[in-house]
């Protein structure tokens, strides 16, 4: 089934040519002239897109105002949104990633680039959907769970341990994309020491997933493995991933940086900061990463 796409923008022209460059790579196109509309199409049903395309500058509802809309209302957290932008201010751009954004596009935009960043931006959201389509395995099992180690080497294996660690949360829905993020950044950037800029052009190339391959396989890479500590306290779920890299400059990536809004990566860590987890710290050179979970309040529900 094709990806149903939503295409928001006050400009006729810019809309009908999204829609026909978008249509002709299989995508089915639906077009919003403005905030307003865009919200009555998906407030109507709210399943009905995979994406958005929005523009930040429209008249009645603007795409900021759209987006912390669709933020406070849980039924839109995990619909991907791409900013359309000829606005490249770096506090406008903070707010747009604070508000939910996840990809920026300056208008024009080619249009490789325009599919490139739909295609990654959706692949995002699949992998997501499937990772919480699959929480609840192991929750009966883990509750008596105080304390565990873990070992992980591929990214199948990171994503089995994400679902693990996010059932003995208690709080799955929310830690499970935070969860993957860390042990995915732990395996690619810290046991294969593939740099930000290495993945952002092998996305580009659409080589990634072969160079991560390929480097499991090397003496160099093979034999490393991502360590994981959990430990349960009686106010909080604590887990510690530790990798065999050299390490990174962490503090540049637990903000959303304005720097990196137009690449294809790297706003994991300040997503999962923002939104999976009570507090994310990292430890020493940045291959040691502590979250923190507090139990939801049974006695509220």
């Amino acid at each position: 089934m094709a990806a149903r796409l939503l295409v928001v923008d006050d400009d006729e022209l810019i809309r009908m040519l999204t829609r026909d460059a978008l249509e002709e790579s299989g995508y089915s196109i639906d077009i919003a002239e403005d905030g307003l509309v865009a919200w009555e199409k998906i407030d109507g049903d709210p399943s009905r897109f995979d994406l958005m395309l929005l523009d930040k500058q429209m008249p009645r509802l603007g795409g900021i105002a759209l987006l912390k809309r669709m933020k406070e209302d849980g039924r839109f957290k995990d619909l991907p949104v791409v900013m359309l932008t000829s606005d490249s201010r770096q506090e406008d751009i903070i707010e747009g990633l604070a508000e939910g954004a996840r990809y920026y596009l300056t208008k024009p935009s080619t249009e490789d680039v325009l599919k490139l960043v739909i295609k990654n931006a959706l692949d995002e959201f699949r992998q997501k959907r499937e990772l919480r389509a699959l929480i609840g395995r192991h929750t009966n099992n883990l509750n008596l769970l105080r304390r565990a180690e873990f070992c992980c080497r591929t990214l199948s294996e990171a994503r089995d341990l994400a679902l693990l660690l996010a059932d003995a949360s208690m709080d799955p829905a929310r830690t499970v994309v935070g969860y993957s993020e860390l042990l995915i950044n732990a395996v690619e950037h810290g046991n294969l020491g593939i740099s930000y800029a290495e993945k952002n052009q092998l996305l580009i190339d659409g080589r990634w997933l072969e160079e991560v391959e390929a480097r499991l396989e090397h003496p160099d890479y093979s034999g490393r493995l991502v360590s994981v500590v959990l430990e349960k306290t009686a106010t909080a779920c604590r887990v510690t991933i530790t990798d065999q890299g050299k390490g990174f400059d962490w503090q540049t990536y637990v903000e959303f940086s304005p720097e990196r809004v137009f690449d294809l990566n790297g706003r994991g860590i300040a997503m999962s900061r923002a939104v999976s987890f009570d507090k994310l710290e990292y430890m020493g050179n940045g291959s040691s990463v502590v979250t923190t979970v507090h139990w939801p309040d049974i006695a509220a529900t």
